[in-house]
């Protein structure tokens, strides 16, 4: 399944009972974007922890990395797309140099890193 945020929206995984729920929110002090991808990998860190894979593709600024760090930092997989791939090398590259990104990718790579990520879960 593949849930996008829509325009002006934050969205945010919370866990209730033993399931996640998806919550869209409006705008959050500090956040430049909306939606922020790191608001949403915040979320993913706290409720997923190492269950979740991260990935950050092409993109302008820094959103995500903050975010797809603290995913790391939980036990996450993650994955950068890399820069001869990327359109725009911004988003990824951030997070590469922050340490968020565990393994950079080129494209068309992406699917079958997740794929293993996810199998060594």
């Amino acid at each position: 399944r593949v849930i996008i945020a829509p325009g002006g929206k934050h969205m945010r995984v919370r866990k209730v009972g033993d399931r996640l729920k998806i919550e869209l929110s409006e705008g959050v002090e500090g956040e430049r974007y909306c939606p922020s991808v790191n608001v949403l990998f915040e979320s993913v860190a706290k409720y997923c922890g190492r269950d979740a894979v991260g990935v950050i593709l092409t993109g302008m600024g820094d959103d995500g990395a903050r975010g797809l760090l603290a995913m790391r930092n939980a036990g996450a997989s993650t994955i950068g797309q890399d820069e001869k791939s990327a359109v725009v090398y911004g988003m990824p590259k951030v997070a590469y140099e922050i340490g968020a990104v565990e393994k950079q990718y080129p494209l068309e790579q992406i699917p079958r890193a997740i794929v293993q990520a996810v199998s060594h879960k």
